[in-house]
């Protein structure tokens, strides 16, 4: 290993270190930046330019390759924000005197509704899972307590007993940036956990012990992954044949509030939004339903 390549490498694990520490991101969030970052590093090699001392024109030269091999615009602006973010830290540290990202614009980006579910469908959705079977019950009461509250598949997957307070209904949520917010469950998602509680959990552990809400039949951590298969297999088995993604059901639920007329600030409080402006893509999602309500229902319309 050459004393540049080290050097670049002790860089690159301060600047992830400091994302861990000071910025309180995700894991998931952080694996990311450290990938943009060495594949922009690999693309440099055979220009003998290290990572921590490129300039602009090789960021440019970089997206305009990315461009021509049909990258996806979002996913260019995911990489130049991992670069300014690392530049800044390096000058920041003074480690460079100058940011090559700061004249560089950052690739337009529209904001598409999020894929969301009707009523309706939510409700064929829940109805897959055999509750005869403690893995369908298991299934039935994560996907209640999915739409009942917004969550993310991630904080999902990761609830333990500490979080849950069945007397108040009340999940306490740890959301990015290891933000603590208090979500309620409503009575119908609280009624799938008392009877997953009592009858099937302790028949899918049979006996093993974990603080996990919803482990595996192997007494694990479910991951998140696993999660979304389950979405996935359970939509092909309702017949429901529009794209879904991850946060499919927490669009359902953030959509359907505001379709009953809740509060923006409210649902922003219960989806762990730090900013109002990202939960106000969802009023769009409701207009365009309410529109097609009155187009539909209206003697004008």
């Amino acid at each position: 290993m050459t004393k540049s390549s080290e050097t670049e490498i002790r860089y690159l694990q301060g600047f992830l270190d400091v994302l861990w520490l000071e910025a309180g991101l995700s894991s998931n969030t952080i694996a990311a930046y450290r990938h943009d970052l060495l594949a922009f590093a690999s693309w440099l090699q055979p220009l003998e330019v290290s990572l921590a001392t490129a300039e602009a024109e090789h960021i440019q030269r970089y997206l305009q390759q990315r461009m021509r091999e049909g990258k996806k615009v979002r996913s260019d602006a995911r990489l130049l924000s991992s670069l300014r973010r690392f530049y800044r830290y390096l000058c920041r540290e003074s480690l460079r005197d100058s940011d090559p990202t700061a004249m560089l614009e950052s690739p337009r980006l529209g904001k598409p509704l999020p894929a969301s579910l009707s009523e309706a469908d939510v409700d064929k959705l829940l109805a897959q899972p055999d509750t005869e079977t403690a893995l369908g019950m298991r299934d039935r009461t994560m996907l209640e307590v999915l739409y009942a509250t917004g969550l993310r598949v991630s904080e999902l997957v990761a609830l333990t007993f500490e979080q849950l307070n069945m007397r108040q209904g009340l999940i306490r949520c740890i959301g990015k940036g290891n933000k603590e917010r208090l979500v309620p469950l409503g009575e119908v998602a609280l009624d799938w956990l008392q009877r997953y509680l009592l009858e099937s959990r302790p028949q899918l552990l049979n006996g093993q012990i974990t603080d996990d809400l919803f482990p595996t039949r192997r007494g694990k951590s479910m991951t998140r992954q696993a999660f979304w298969y389950l979405i996935k297999r359970y939509a092909v088995s309702a017949h429901i044949d529009k794209t879904l993604s991850p946060h499919t059901l927490r669009h359902a639920f953030a959509t359907h509030l505001l379709n009953h007329g809740a509060d923006l600030r409210v649902v922003q409080l219960l989806l762990g939004h730090a900013d109002l402006s990202t939960t106000q893509i969802y009023t769009h999602v409701a207009k365009a339903r309410l529109q097609q309500m009155h187009h539909q229902h209206h003697p004008r319309g």
